[in-house]
């Protein structure tokens, strides 16, 4: 056997004609948000619809309305040039809501739409756009988180060209309003709370909220400083809550409105929100139900006052399981059995619903029914999926060069032929707090399937600090960025090499965020080791970084675990730029002009560094109006074809120069065979 009796999950190739290309992969949709009815019997969900470049005005991707029944069967309900989000039901089952700003509208609103279908009416709107919302029990009083767009004397300066800003002064908190749908003309009453508001919902009586507020809006103060309070929704009073250790995620009342379940951390330095706590309402202390399990929790939903229903990720699977309040019968309902889940939404009669993806297809509708063992996928919205020819995939795992076990997802080249070496793409996952799992792994800057297809090896490795296999692993990284976490992709060559897979002399990596840093320290610190290397709004600088980035805070608590003023040289010499000279990788950087997590200058930065220290090739390129990623599908497309073109000049052709800045992009009638 090729890889230490860890072929699981085989996943065969289709017998499908076609071969992914970049225009395939820029027409894949995907099921974002489910919710089942509360009597269990239809599923509103969202599906995320890219833009065509060519064919589309540019933008980012549409988000439509679609139900869907127990047998499968699917209708459209909200559709086309639309963004619907934040789908819940009525308490009685009659009828669906959502958020969307439709023609007309100043900001997003609140809609419904019937059951049976029909035209969507308005239900609330507000000066400003409605995020988070709830709606009571008996579905008559609505509580929702916003600003306020009234109209002051600010509005009147900038309109008469005074749009200076106050770096970060300059703000107004996300309050929570409450506003009673039955009055003829509902108007929102704000609450005076002291804070900025995340999200909002009712205690089963509707006498109660649990709001989750942090010190201001800022992204820092989201992740770091968050806590629950407990809210009378007539005059704002507050009633005990809960003020975590660090960081917390969802948090749901339990049927009888005596505890919350809730998504939070170990400690102050745990990374993810990823345990799951139970607190009594009239307590400040919350526990963990399952204080020895590996993994990280993501979903929660309370199935009876004494249980509580969880989704968890599991090293590169997922299952959904249940555990009572004393930490006893914890019991795995359906494990994913090689498949991945997202999302969980419950109906009284027990049918829960999950996001299911798997190696042949992205996300999509699965309905487990209360007491099965599996999960029924209800959705296709991707049919031409099964003419396409795909590679295998499956889990591995191999040792780091301290011992420590990593796994990772393998992505065999298409076609692959018995006792030929190819090359390999790493690609590196962001976070580090996140993981990379057994299921889709294709999109605009993840190579997957595109790549397997042009002949190329994929792995994607869960290296230390990945989420997924519990608190202690994913703080493997801390007061060591750049250390054994990014030895663990080096190792990761030298087991495939092994192997006799891939060419340890044509291995490209790429990734976004801190996976664009790992790809920044392989071509320079690393760089005898990759022949290419494609970098998305990726680190270059720790130290600018910490002067730069909206996350300072963040970064200390749960990564660095030391100031830099504190160590200036750690930080220098764990930042890429200070291993500039040492680049021989050819290096495609790419950046969006208004990313705030991670600023261009970094990109900007080691560009210049190479450049001027080096003959190594080195390419920047920048995308205005992008953030922390791309989001326009025209952005999406370049990217893609420019990733892709770079890996395959530098580990399969001549190399030397770069290939020509401009790519050939495919127009509409030239990509008429992968047209949806």
């Amino acid at each position: 056997m090729r890889f230490l009796a860890l072929l699981l999950a085989l996943v065969p190739i289709t017998s499908g004609q076609e071969v992914f290309t970049s225009e395939h992969v820029a027409k894949i949709r995907t099921v974002i948000d489910a919710k089942i009815s509360p009597v269990g019997k239809q599923i509103a969900y969202v599906l995320n619809v890219p833009r065509m470049p060519f064919v589309d005005e540019d933008g980012g991707s549409w988000t439509e309305l679609h139900v869907v029944d127990l047998e499968g069967k699917s209708r459209p309900f909200v559709t086309g040039k639309v963004n619907v989000r934040g789908v819940s039901w009525r308490p009685d089952s009659s009828e669906i809501l959502f958020l969307a700003k439709r023609d007309g509208d100043k900001a997003r609103s609140l809609y419904g739409i019937s059951v049976n279908g029909g035209e969507a009416h308005k239900i609330f709107e507000h000066s400003a756009a409605i995020g988070s919302y709830d709606l009571d029990g008996a579905g008559e009083k609505l509580a929702f988180v916003a600003g306020d767009a009234a109209a002051t004397d600010a509005e009147s300066l900038k309109k008469a060209g005074f749009t200076q800003k106050v770096f970060e002064e300059d703000w107004t908190p996300v309050q929570v309003w409450v506003a009673n749908l039955t009055d003829k003309e509902p108007k929102g009453k704000a609450l005076e709370l002291d804070g900025s508001a995340h999200a909002v919902q009712w205690n089963p009586d509707g006498t109660r909220l649990a709001v989750s507020l942090a010190p201001t809006p800022f992204v820092n103060d989201g992740y770091m400083s968050l806590k629950l309070v407990y809210v009378d929704p007539e005059n704002g009073e507050l009633h005990g809550g809960y003020d975590p250790p660090g960081k917390m995620a969802a948090f749901r009342w339990s049927p009888d409105g005596q505890r919350m379940a809730i998504l939070g951390t170990m400690d102050r330095n745990d990374p993810l929100p990823g345990r799951l706590l139970v607190a009594s309402v009239e307590s400040t202390e919350a526990r963990d139900l399952m204080p020895g399990l590996d993994a990280h929790v993501s979903e929660i939903e309370w199935t009876a006052i004494d249980t509580v229903a969880y989704v968890a990720d599991q090293g590169v699977w997922s299952s959904f399981g249940a555990v009572r309040l004393d930490g006893s019968g914890t019991t795995s309902v359906a494990a994913s059995g090689g498949k991945v889940f997202g999302g969980l939404s419950l109906a009284r009669n027990g049918a829960a619903v999950v996001l299911q993806q798997s190696a042949e297809h992205p996300a999509e509708v699965a309905l487990i029914l209360d007491g099965e063992k599996q999960a029924k996928v209800l959705t296709n919205s991707n049919p031409w999926l099964a003419q396409m020819r795909l590679a295998k995939q499956e889990r591995i795992e191999y040792q780091a060069r301290d011992g420590l076990r990593i796994e990772g997802v393998l992505i065999y080249p298409l076609d692959e032929q018995p006792g030929q070496r190819y090359p390999l793409i790493l690609y590196v996952h962001g976070g580090p707090e996140a993981r990379e799992a057994d299921g889709w792994t294709t999109s605009y800057s993840r190579p997957g399937q595109l790549a397997a297809a042009r002949g190329f090896a994929v792995f994607e490795p869960n290296y230390r600090a990945s989420t997924g296999r519990g608190v202690e692993f994913s703080k493997l990284d801390h007061g060591d960025i750049a250390g054994k976490e990014f030895d663990d992709l080096v190792d990761a060559i030298d087991h495939l090499a092994a192997t006799g897979l891939v060419d340890p002399d044509k291995v490209g990596i790429t990734g976004g965020s801190y996976g664009g840093y790992a790809t920044a320290w392989a071509a320079t610190a690393l760089s005898e080791r990759f022949a290419a290397g494609v970098m998305l709004v990726g680190i270059s600088d720790q130290i600018s970084k910490i002067g730069s980035t909206d996350i300072p805070e963040e970064l200390f608590e749960v990564h660095h675990r030391k100031r830099i003023w504190d160590d200036w040289q750690f930080f220098l010499e764990r930042s890429p730029i200070y291993h500039a000279a040492k680049a021989k990788t050819p290096l495609l950087i790419l950046h969006g002009e208004e990313d705030t997590r991670v600023p261009t200058d970094q990109s900007r930065e080691l560009y210049r560094l190479i450049k001027m220290q080096t003959d190594t090739p080195v390419r920047l390129v920048l995308y205005p109006g992008e953030g922390h990623g791309n989001r326009r599908a025209a952005s999406r497309y370049d990217y893609n074809l420019r990733m892709m073109r770079w890996m395959e000049h530098y580990l399969k052709g001549l190399g030397g120069d770069p290939p020509p800045y401009q790519p050939e992009y495919a127009k509409p009638a030239e990509s008429a065979s992968v047209n949806p």
